[in-house]
């Protein structure tokens, strides 16, 4: 697996050695030990699989106490999936790194404790698939507005009109957002 590093540190973008023929394909999508050597030494508690049609926005979300890790993928579809940095002593402080994931380029993104987390559907009939390194709270959890003008993502948008839930809808600007240490 190569692992491609982002602008800010903690999120990696991983493409797995995918095997093919006339057949289809394989590829490995969790290996403790070869993720362990590739310095992601995990432990994931919980998985997690949403299918949403085009246009559907989910996020920004964390929980704070009790963040949870991220590995994510997408097994049909597309999105555009968005990490955001919410440590407060990290130089990178608010700003986002964002990725398209699709069943077509096989890669999978690791967003680390102390970022907000989102994504929006590219596709209909998307399947997202998520491993978690702790359990859903909801006591703890927290949505990052996913259009606060200060973070200021460049959500690929063109022609989509964005499906937000009414909890999302009602997210925090950046500021009122309980920050990571």
């Amino acid at each position: 697996m190569e692992l491609i590093e982002t602008a800010i540190a903690g999120p990696i973008i991983i493409e797995p050695r995918v095997f093919g023929d006339a057949r289809g394909f394989f590829m490995e999508t969790w290996n403790a030990a070869a993720f362990r050597e590739a310095r992601l030494d995990l432990t994931f508690v919980q998985d997690n699989h949403s299918r949403s049609q085009r246009g559907v926005l989910r996020g920004l979300h964390f929980q704070n106490p009790g963040p949870q890790g991220k590995l994510v993928r997408v097994t049909r579809g597309a999105v555009y999936d968005v990490a955001v940095d919410l440590r407060g002593s990290s130089p990178t402080f608010g700003q986002w790194v964002g990725v398209e994931l699709s069943a077509a380029n096989q890669r999978m993104f690791w967003v680390p404790e102390g970022f907000a987390h989102g994504f929006v559907t590219l596709e209909d009939d998307t399947d997202f698939l998520y491993k978690c390194t702790a359990p859903y709270a909801p006591q703890t959890e927290f949505t990052l507005a996913w259009d606060d003008p200060s973070v200021g993502i460049d959500w690929p948008l063109d022609g989509i009109t964005p499906l937000i839930s009414e909890k999302d809808a009602r997210g925090l600007a950046l500021a009122d957002v309980p920050v990571f240490p």
